[in-house]
């Protein structure tokens, strides 16, 4: 007669380390409002403001989204699964989406999805429901047409929201585009090998463009993660005025 509330006890307990994984919600203020910031998984987040929706590269399935809004807005990066993964996007809702991506990208996507779509090349931007979205680069270094990441193909992103600059690095370098940004307040940045760059490399990035606020993020190596705490002691020794926010993007890790 005791094993019931026991298996109970049990099933409660990995409901709760199930929920604990999962990454908390960010607040960064504007001069109107705020914006919320929530991790997903891998190069995937959700950004919030003003009861509008931005899904980056929708990855790891409905589950990862249960309880979010559905997005009003959709940015991909690249044609690679992790960031245009067919049956995430199969599984939410994405009806009144406006999808935002490269040109290669928009040729792998089916018709039926989204209200718009909008293909944008490196340098180009768009208004969209009161937010102003920029393509920037991002590529593998040296350039060579036979690179995970060759020049032009896939999207980074600038969002103005409100009085705030939002920087999404896409699947990059150390790229001279990175290091010139200006004004950042709050840059994600992806950091593993052989795919984009190393620790080092994107600590040195960061240092030179200042962010306010930086997320490491697609960190995930073919052997296991990047080092991000040694991301952080790196930037943080030269620069303890940027906040480098760790949060796990690998929440079944």
């Amino acid at each position: 007669m005791k094993i019931k509330p026991i298996l109970i006890s049990i099933s409660l307990l990995i409901s709760f380390h199930t929920w604990a994984q999962k990454p908390a919600i960010d607040i960064v203020k504007t001069k109107k409002g705020t914006i919320q910031i929530q991790p997903i998984s891998h190069s995937s987040l959700v950004l919030t403001y003003n009861n509008k929706t931005i899904y980056v590269d929708p990855y790891g399935g409905s589950k990862m989204y249960k309880g979010i809004n559905a997005p009003d807005i959709i940015l991909i990066t690249d044609i690679h699964e992790d960031h245009l993964d067919q049956k995430t996007l199969d599984s939410i809702d994405t009806s009144k989406a406006i999808f935002i991506l490269p040109e290669e990208a928009a040729k792998k996507l089916p018709k039926n999805y989204g209200s718009e779509i909008v293909k944008l090349q490196n340098g180009q931007g768009v208004h969209r429901l009161g937010f102003f979205i920029s393509a920037v680069p991002m590529y593998n270094l040296p350039e060579e047409a036979n690179s995970f990441h060759p020049k032009g193909r896939g999207n980074g992103y600038l969002l103005n929201i409100d009085d705030k600059q939002v920087y999404i690095s896409g699947d990059t370098e150390d790229i001279k585009e990175m290091r010139a940004l200006q004004n950042i307040d709050v840059a994600f940045v992806c950091m593993n090998l052989p795919y984009t760059m190393t620790v080092e490399q994107a600590a040195s990035a960061v240092l030179e463009f200042q962010p306010k606020i930086v997320y490491p993020f697609h960190y995930r190596e073919k052997d296991g993660f990047s080092d991000v705490e040694a991301f952080k002691n790196l930037v943080n020794s030269k620069n303890k005025d940027i906040d480098v926010r760790l949060r796990n993007w690998y929440p079944t890790k």
